[in-house]
């Protein structure tokens, strides 16, 4: 296995108070030595009134998720799967569910891969410098201003003119952003969390490769203390406009060039 690293904290509600993550990171061992793969899921705060939160759901898909990588290599089926065992498990309906994004990355020893569905970015440090996998879709409909009410979000999640996320419908797995590479050309995966990417997206504290510095030297839970920082100059939220004085946050160092154990 590489090197895992990882580092979460709370954020608060949407009032300001604490309140338990419902960011999730799931660590799953491979049925080799050279296989593996992590996911970390954000589950959506959930306001509608009857539904189970954000977090519940993302811990029951990641629970699944331990269990359907070890049968299926592939992230995007076995993604399906796990959001299909939820759904069946738990009698949830299509657009009345909660539902989280997913960052996930498998590897073999000779690909790694990795899907992302909604604000949970993957970046891949190695040959060629970094690329970036990140789901644009919400980012944008943000930007145009079409997700500004309850309703219209709802509206939205799921279909084909809006954004994707893990909830009741094992297809939004397909559409997915996903990328692959020789395991040779990678060094180095990051995982974050839209609490922890803002700080690269929104707010422009670093950019990837100075997250990856700072993770690299200090350690993954600088990179959330850099953040928070940042929020705590800006607790009114006027420099940074944003639901929440403080998101969860979630971050997975992989190391693909230092083994654990």
């Amino acid at each position: 296995m590489p090197r895992i690293e990882i580092a979460e904290q709370a954020g608060t509600d949407l009032a300001g108070d604490p309140r338990p993550t419902e960011d999730r990171v799931v660590v799953a061992p491979g049925n080799d030595p050279q296989s593996g793969a992590v996911a970390v899921l954000d589950g959506a705060t959930e306001q509608r009134p009857g539904l189970p939160s954000g977090g519940w759901y993302a811990e029951q898909l990641g629970e699944r998720l331990r269990e359907t990588l070890r049968s299926s290599p592939d992230p995007g089926r076995a993604l399906a799967a796990a959001i299909h065992a939820v759904t069946r498990d738990h009698d949830l309906q299509a657009s009345a569910s909660p539902s989280s994004t997913v960052a996930l990355a498998c590897w073999s020893a000779e690909v790694v891969e990795v899907l992302v569905l909604a604000d949970s970015p993957v970046a891949k440090f190695g040959t060629g410098g970094v690329e970036v996998v990140a789901d644009e879709r919400l980012s944008r409909l943000r930007a145009a201003g079409r997700l500004r009410t309850r309703a219209a979000v709802d509206a939205l999640r799921n279909h084909h003119d809006g954004f994707w996320v893990a909830e009741a419908d094992p297809a939004a797995a397909t559409h997915a952003v996903r990328a692959q590479w020789p395991r040779s050309e990678v060094q180095t995966l990051i995982l974050a969390t839209d609490g922890v990417a803002a700080g690269v997206t929104d707010y422009e504290l670093f950019d990837w490769h100075g997250l990856h510095r700072l993770a690299h030297t200090r350690g993954p839970q600088a990179v959330l203390d850099v953040v928070r920082d940042a929020e705590h100059r800006d607790r009114d939220r006027t420099r940074w406009p944003r639901p929440k004085i403080h998101d969860d946050q979630a971050l997975v160092v992989v190391d693909f060039t230092t083994r654990s154990g």
